[in-house]
């Protein structure tokens, strides 16, 4: 380091913020994982004193002219040189600050739904270990660094959403999350080692810099650009790598709120707008990838019409808003693509924990189900839901609005049309799926007599009690929406934070086309309307446009078959051809040619017994038939 850290009140901050989540998890499974309160209590701190940290370094730094780092070395192996340390722009401290906000909100609210959980504990040091590996992910200076807290996102990921394990479909849940985000990280690797050899570095600042262009050639640059957004693919569950996020819904849904909202998966878009100036040095690589973000909204819109699973249809949502984050960057809007990053954390998590506290009280995700139990009689999660849903369709004057208008008029600037009317088309169906949900619960068909006490209990048992756990989950909740409504107008002072200091060279915010803002609320309001008619008015039947053409409606519920496909594939290619392959070369080559190795050895020692036998005529005749080939040998 250049410096002690206590003398630097910059690192000082860096490191604390980055590395008590860490503590946290290591002090709760090896001391304290038998005191649930505690473990709570150890674990909530920590990610406070993070947020903390984070907003001093953002609020110190809001003016930052150039990046700051702090390195030391890590590997260091003849000429190979690895540091370790942080990296604090403009981009690492706002996603430092929402990944802490975030993790800080959740923990609260966990204390209320996962009270009385057997896994308690160990629910908080899952949720540390996450805080922790994002945390530091976000600020690493090197992509070799970023990889490594990359995939111990991924394992946290994996055990929050295995959390249940006891129960089969989460564990697989797990499992399927972990497998399929590992084949995007194999090619962002490949990507990574290809710029590595070609470019010598994996520096962030050096990738973003002009001199990558002088040492590998357009075809090079492509290519590894291209692999590393494998691991986008992944990570944020773009097209074709995306049906793994609504079965990751088995974990509680705290975790839901953490994973889908601005941490696990967007992680992803993050890792884009970290190298977005390397990337933007391929258009090709560029087209590609605002077509699969294209391709990721559009499908995930059409699973979320047909599902009446509340965290599922908030899974689509959150698929499509990513693959909506990728089309903004991929058209070159840097800003665009961030601020719904932004924005998206606040109304999603909002979503997911709005969700959560209707499973908690009813104890079923289907929302049809809530509807009839009564779920518009818990007043704060139905106000904050129905204010996150409009955020989410891009209604003004609340945060989804200001960020998807601004991929939008960077999708206008495109010479090509077909973006700009597939996003369009995307605002529709997004507004229809929220509102749907949102109808089914305000309006439901048939009302069943549950009596709610002034706090959304159910009028039995410890109602104190009950009232206090509701009121744990209601606060974030309440603080969340106070974000959803006021973060749309702080868009000039984040654009000026993010890029006013380039001069827009790494990406304009997108243009303004006054038409375009009327076209995108009509069809949002549309959205709105249409869902309004079929499952809000009174006498509605309650049965979407989609569920009536019973063909479409299987092809969406089956998620375009997509996952028949991968079926498909591992049984009659991985299973059915290499693991038959494998298995044939395992038995006959690898234990044939050890069995018939056994079995020289066998015959041989059998053949040289004989030269044992005790009979000197036999060892008269090798000695004398030695000595003629000795003989042989030198005199002919």
């Amino acid at each position: 380091m250049t410096s002690s850290w206590f003398q630097d009140p910059t690192l000082l901050a860096a490191m604390l913020g980055a590395l008590l989540p860490f503590v946290s998890f290591a002090v709760i499974m090896v001391f304290t994982r038998p005191y649930p309160k505690l473990s709570a209590t150890i674990s909530v701190a920590a990610v406070s004193v993070s947020l903390i940290c984070a907003l001093s370094l953002l609020g110190r730094h809001w003016h930052l002219e150039h990046p700051i780092q702090y390195t030391a070395k890590w590997l260091v192996s003849g000429n190979l040189y690895v540091p370790f340390g942080f990296m604090l722009d403009q981009l690492s401290l706002l996603m430092l600050t929402i990944v802490a906000g975030i993790s800080f909100l959740v923990q609260v609210y966990s204390l209320g739904y996962m009270a009385g959980d057997p896994g308690f504990a160990r629910y908080y040091a899952f949720q540390s270990l996450f805080a922790w590996a994002m945390m530091t992910m976000t600020i690493a200076p090197t992509m070799l660094q970023f990889y490594v807290f990359w995939e111990l996102v991924g394992l946290a990921s994996y055990l929050l959403i295995g959390f249940y394990y006891e129960k089969f479909s989460a564990s697989e849940a797990g499992k399927k999350a972990f497998v399929m985000t590992r084949l995007g990280d194999i090619a962002f690797f490949l990507g990574l080692l290809l710029v590595l050899l070609n470019f010598g570095n994996l520096n962030i600042l050096d990738m973003n810099s002009v001199d990558v262009t002088a040492r590998m050639s357009p075809a090079l640059i492509t290519l590894s650009a291209i692999l590393i957004f494998g691991g986008v693919a992944g990570k944020s569950a773009q097209f074709p790598l995306l049906t793994w996020l609504p079965d990751a819904m088995e974990g509680p849904t705290p975790v839901s709120a953490l994973l889908h909202s601005a941490t696990m998966v967007a992680a992803g878009v993050y890792m884009f707008a970290r190298i977005f100036p390397f990337f933007s040095k391929s258009p090709t690589a560029m087209t590609l990838f605002l077509a699969i973000g294209t391709i990721t909204m559009l499908l995930a819109s059409t699973m979320a019409m047909v599902t009446s699973d509340i965290k599922q249809v908030w899974a689509f949502s959150t698929i499509s808003q990513l693959g909506f984050m990728v089309m903004g960057l991929a058209a070159g809007s840097y800003f665009a693509g961030i601020f719904h990053l932004t924005t998206h954390a606040g109304f999603k998590a909002l979503l997911f924990l709005c969700s959560g506290v209707f499973i908690h009280e009813f104890e079923t995700n289907d929302f049809f189900e809530i509807g009839k139990y009564g779920g518009r009689g818990l007043k704060v999660p139905i106000v904050c839901i129905t204010l996150a849903a409009a955020a989410l369709s891009g209604l003004p004057p609340l945060s989804g609005f200001f960020s998807k208008e601004a991929i939008m008029g960077g999708l206008a600037e495109l010479p090509n049309p077909i973006w700009l009317w597939a996003g369009l088309l995307g605002a529709f169906l997004t507004a229809y799926y929220s509102f749907r949900l949102i109808f089914a619960i305000l309006f439901p068909k048939k009302i069943e007599e549950v009596h709610h006490d002034e706090h959304g209990g159910h009028g039995h048992g410890d109602d104190h009690h009950h009232a206090g756990l509701y009121w744990v989950m209601a606060w974030p909740l309440i603080i969340l929406a106070a974000v959803t409504l006021v973060l749309g107008f702080f868009q000039t002072p984040l654009e000026n934070f993010l890029v006013g200091h380039h001069g827009g060279a790494e990406g304009h915010g997108g243009g303004h086309h006054a038409w375009l803002l009327y076209v995108a609320v009509g069809l949002a309001l549309s959205g709105v309307a249409l869902a309004w008619l079929e499952f809000g008015r009174k006498g509605a039947s309650q049965v979407g446009f989609v569920e009536r053409l019973e063909p479409v409606k299987t092809l969406f519920a089956e998620r375009w078959y997509i996952d028949h496909f991968y079926r498909l594939f591992l049984d009659y290619v991985i299973y059915g051809i290499f693991s038959n392959l494998f298995t044939r070369n395992d038995r006959q080559v690898i234990d044939g040619g050890i069995d018939g190795l056994c079995r020289a050895t066998v015959g041989g020692g059998r053949v040289l017994s004989f030269l044992q036998s005790g009979m000197l005529q036999y060892n008269l005749m090798v000695m004398f038939a030695v000595l003629a080939l000795v003989a042989l040998y030198f005199f002919f």
